[in-house]
């Protein structure tokens, strides 16, 4: 009956893509772990969050913080703070720790997407807006015009709101990166994701450990002014020794903003967690990361990359 399963899906506009962006494989014989007792969400049903929902629905806006039914939603919202995902829903790369799904979206744009996504933002009065998206190693730029009109359009209608960018990494293509860095967003991030050891067994091939690094410190080259943010996953087999080389060739790419969180297995196929780490741990790594250097550490079992993005603010105004 397994094999009756489908692992693929036709999307909208019929582009054929890998359900879940994973085929069946061994992973499948190992259980799926059940999380500690600290992995448990409190509930902050502020007044702004309550406020943001209702204008998100009336609207029928859309956002990363509910499609992925991120656990952080109600405390980013409740400061003013969501993501939004660009590109479309179907990524060209297949990495071992991500759900989305994975095919090739030949070409495909939402040319309306800039302006919608700026109106998106305006209805919701937001402080803090955080871009991401799919790889689209289909488009010669990797999508960096895109998010380019993206932010400038945003910028046209809510002229003080905050930008975060978490971008792909464009295959190291220095151009794409300045075509972003000119849009006059404020955050330019691109994850590391995971140690060097393990960067072939958890990403896609066509990204890499020392390509990342050279993003995040062209980026910074080229703007001096940008504040540069990446983000590390742990619970993948990550030795403590591993972390902190990590941290430290962070830094030397020129890194300011460092959060660590905790990996979760999204389906049976991805890669299995090999370690649940305590609060106290994600504080000690905390601590170690502060004393490397970084202007501000997020570090967490829920942390994720654009999680409380709004507490950079004050790197932003200075």
């Amino acid at each position: 009956m397994e094999n009756l399963i489908p692992t693929k899906t036709i999307k909208e506009n019929g582009i054929v893509a890998i359900k879940n962006g994973i085929k069946p494989n061994p992973n499948k014989l190992i259980p799926i772990e059940r999380k500690p007792t600290w992995l448990r969400i409190k509930s902050l049903n502020s007044p702004k969050y309550r406020e943001l929902k209702t204008i998100v629905s009336e609207k029928k806006l859309h956002t990363v913080c509910e499609e992925a039914m991120c656990p952080n939603i109600q405390e980013c919202w409740s400061h003013g703070t969501a993501t939004f995902m660009l590109l479309g829903s179907v990524c060209t790369r297949a990495c071992k720790f991500c759900a989305v799904d994975t095919g090739n979206p030949k070409g495909l744009l939402d040319k309306e997407e800039p302006l919608k996504v700026a109106n998106s933002i305006s209805h919701m009065d937001l402080k803090y807006a955080v871009l991401t998206s799919v790889n689209r190693d289909d488009l010669s730029d990797g999508g960096a015009n895109h998010f380019s009109e993206t932010v400038k359009s945003i910028k046209e209608k809510s002229p003080k709101v905050m930008i975060e960018a978490l971008v792909p990494d464009f295959l190291g293509n220095k151009k794409s990166i300045e075509i972003i860095i000119d849009s006059n967003l404020d955050v330019f991030a691109q994850n590391l994701e995971t140690v060097e050891r393990l960067t072939k067994k958890v990403r896609d091939p066509r990204a890499g450990y020392n390509q990342t690094l050279d993003v995040l410190s062209y980026a910074k080259e080229y703007s001096s002014k940008i504040i540069t943010k990446t983000s590390l996953m742990l619970g993948l087999g990550e030795s403590e020794n591993e972390i902190l080389t990590a941290f430290y060739d962070i830094k030397s790419a020129g890194v300011d903003v460092l959060t660590l969180g905790q990996y979760m297995r999204p389906t049976v196929n991805h890669l299995p967690v090999e370690k649940w780490y305590s609060p106290d741990e994600f504080n000690y790594f905390k601590d170690l990361a502060n004393k490397v250097g970084f202007l501000e550490v997020a570090a967490g079992p829920m942390v994720r990359s654009s999680y409380r993005a709004d507490k950079i603010a004050y790197l932003i105004d200075s």
